[in-house]
């Protein structure tokens, strides 16, 4: 199918973008839509939706980047079809009817498994995809692990293959937030905040920061010009380690 397709394409310009190597896809057409009346639950489009719910499920909540990936991922699917906008509205149906439970989750794998048992290779492009969902927030749970795991096993997935998958997401967020951590570190230095304060704990230590060091306010005590332009770098360097540090949590 085309859609998976399409998703194999965005997945990899994903990962190029952020210097993650995988296959390059070319010589695709991507001017033929599908119609398509029936029920996509029995459609490899529905079946992909329903498990992208129950991984996004796993971990208990849904963060801004899980977000915008299944926002994209309905769209891009969605497209393939010529009765684009009510395939878009039965995904979603698919998607919320689906995260509330994993009570059909072999029952799905089998079905897809069934319209791909001759064609390998996109299977682990579909489990690659959704490892993309699972790690995307970086922090890929023991419960993201284990239905992962069962995903890939009913999908028939090799387990050699399905490990290489995990260990190439891990070492790639590993690298990353390597070259991430010392500035994140600094951030809270700054901050006088560690990590394991609440969200609530540091905007107060920041809000404190910035009476304490805004210009306005020192200018108003009578400091030389010196002092003042102190106080701007200080407040500049306050509020990026402050986005630093929300941007590390998911606000």
């Amino acid at each position: 199918m085309k859609f998976i397709v399409l998703l194999i394409i965005a997945v990899a310009l994903y990962f190029i973008a952020r210097n993650y190597k995988t296959e390059k896809f070319a010589n695709i057409r991507l001017d033929v839509k599908e119609k398509f009346e029936g029920d996509l639950m029995q459609h490899e489009a529905g079946l992909l939706v329903a498990l992208m719910a129950k991984v996004a499920k796993a971990d208990g909540q849904v963060c801004e980047l899980e977000a915008q990936l299944l926002k994209h991922t309905l769209n891009d699917i969605s497209r393939h079809f010529e009765n684009e906008e009510q395939i878009r509205q039965k995904l979603t149906t698919i998607y919320e009817e689906e995260k509330k439970s994993f009570e059909n989750t072999i029952e799905i794998c089998q079905n897809l498994y069934k319209l791909t048992k001759n064609n390998y290779n996109k299977r682990v492009k579909i489990m690659e995809y959704l490892l993309n969902l699972a790690f995307i927030d970086k922090d890929f749970s023991n419960t993201e692990f284990m239905i992962t795991e069962d995903i890939a096993k009913f999908l028939q997935i090799k387990r050699e293959d399905f490990e290489r998958l995990v260990n190439a997401f891990e070492t790639f967020y590993k690298k990353q937030e390597e070259a991430e951590g010392i500035s994140l570190d600094k951030a809270y230095e700054v901050l006088g905040a560690t990590k394991d304060e609440t969200s609530n704990e540091i905007k107060r230590k920041y809000r404190t920061l910035v009476k304490k060091h805004h210009p306005d306010i020192i200018a108003g005590q009578g400091a030389s010009q010196n002092i003042i332009d102190e106080a701007t770098q200080k407040l500049q360097e306050i509020n990026e380690a402050y986005e630093r540090v929300k941007k590390s949590r998911g606000e």
